[in-house]
This record gives C-alpha cells, structure tokens and sequence, in this order.
C-alpha cells in the first residue's frame, strides 16, 4: 500500500496501491501517518512517487460510496490531516509524477515543494493532471484552491478548476502547475537531484527561508476549524453529487 524507500537522508514513500494508487482511508492514513513521522525518523527531505504512467488516481470513489457520514467525515479528516502535513512539512518535499495525476494525486502533487512529472510516453495519449472535482461533482476545497493559486497565479487557477480541467504535462510545465518534467524512469531521479541540491546547502539558512518562503502555505492550514469539512460532508452526501458520483462508477464498472 505505501512503501519507504530510504535514499541516505531522502526518504521515498512510494505509493504501491494497484492498479491505479487510489486513495481510500488506509492509504490516506498510512501516508499521513509516513509524511508527520519522517522528521523524527532522521529524513531531511521526502519524495512522494507512484507507479509509472500512474501516480494516484485520486479518490477510491467505490470504496468511499460504501461508507456512512461518521466514517466518511473521519476519512476527511485524515486527508485534510495529509494536506495539512505536506503543506507545513519542516523539511522539503518533492513529487515524482510518474504519470497521471488527477483530482486527490494533482492535490498531494501541489502541495510539495518541487514537482517532476513524467513526459508523454505517446503524444497521443498525454499523462495528466488537474483538479477535476467539478466533474464529478464536488468542490475544490478553498484552502487546496490558495495552493493552486500559489503555483499558477489567481486567474488561471480559477479557469483551471472552475472548469474541472485535465491538463497535460507538456501544458503544465509552462503553466506552472510542475517545475519540471523527465522521462518516466528518469522521473524519481531527477525528483532526488533537486532534493540533494538543497541538502547541500547550509542547513539552517535553508530551513528558515524555506519557512519564510511556505509561511502563506502554512498558514492556510494552520487551523483544522477553517477547513470546512463538515461542509465538505454534506457536500459530498448531496443528491447530485451521489448521483454523479454513482454515474461515474457504473461508468469504471462497464470498462471493467
């Protein structure tokens, strides 16, 4: 489900949930349980990395249908709980997109400090990432839409998840929303050069700035009170979006 992979100081919590990394309660429990305990087990940097063409899927949307409100608001609070550690990590955190990465992946994926995302491996058939909640009928919580904005100014962020839009690698690397992008081995790697090429600086003055530099990041999720999951709640229990939702897993059942 979750694997540590330690490079020396730079420790790797690769996502190992087949066949498409979703997130369901364990994961996201697992994962925020990995990224709060790595200071304190001697990492000084971390990589989040997924499976090749797949970094997370997002949402296990089936598994999450089946659980009633007090189960459903548990799980919210664990996944806010993960936002909340990424966001206001004390060390630096990278992304190793090693493929697609929609809704809840795009949502770890933007709240690291670094992000390579993998090349199209066919043109035809481009790896992509995006807040897509809007079209599955859910919200995009505001304190993931100040993320957004972080990496790719006000105007586009709104046009991007106002319209659920998937945007490929090649677009997302000029837009901001990734820093880099690599060929899909090569991903991992280049996630641990940029990593290693902040260790080497002096320690203190890295962790400060860093600090200084993620301090509006940080403060957006200071306060669990302001993340409004119980209206994400009732958000998600509303006829609409049950019934999108129950649309789109009819629609991964057929394919099946």
């Amino acid at each position: 489900m979750l694997e540590l992979i330690p490079h020396d100081t730079i420790h790797e919590l690769r996502l190992a949930r087949p066949p498409v990394n979703a997130l369901d309660p364990a994961l996201v429990r697992a994962l925020r349980e990995a990224v709060e305990a790595a200071p304190r087990d001697g990492a000084r940097a971390l990589l989040l990395s997924g499976a090749p063409g797949m970094f997370s899927a997002g949402l296990d949307v089936p598994a999450l249908l089946q659980l009633d409100r007090t189960a459903m608001r548990a799980f919210w609070v664990d996944f806010f709980g993960l936002c909340a550690a990424l966001a206001r990590s004390p060390i630096p955190v990278a992304a190793a997109i090693s493929g697609h990465s929609p809704a809840g992946g795009a949502v770890l994926a933007i709240l690291c400090d670094y992000r390579v995302m993998a090349r199209s491996v066919d043109p035809a058939k481009p790896f992509r990432i995006g807040l897509n909640e809007v079209q599955v009928g859910l919200v995009v919580p505001d304190v993931i839409q100040a993320a957004l904005r972080r990496l790719v100014g006000t105007y586009r962020a709104e046009r991007l998840m106002v319209a659920g839009a998937m945007v490929s690698a090649e677009e997302a690397l000029p837009l901001g929303f990734v820093d880099e992008l690599a060929e899909v081995a090569q991903v991992g790697e280049r996630a641990r050069t940029w990593l290693n090429s902040l260790l080497a600086l002096p320690p203190h003055a890295l962790a400060e700035t860093r600090r200084l530099a993620r301090a509006d990041l940080a403060a957006a999720f200071a306060d669990p009170s302001t993340f409004g999951i119980d209206d994400f709640v009732e958000g998600w229990f509303a006829p609409e979006t049950q019934a999108v939702l129950g649309a789109l897993v009819a629609r991964l059942k057929s394919k099946a």
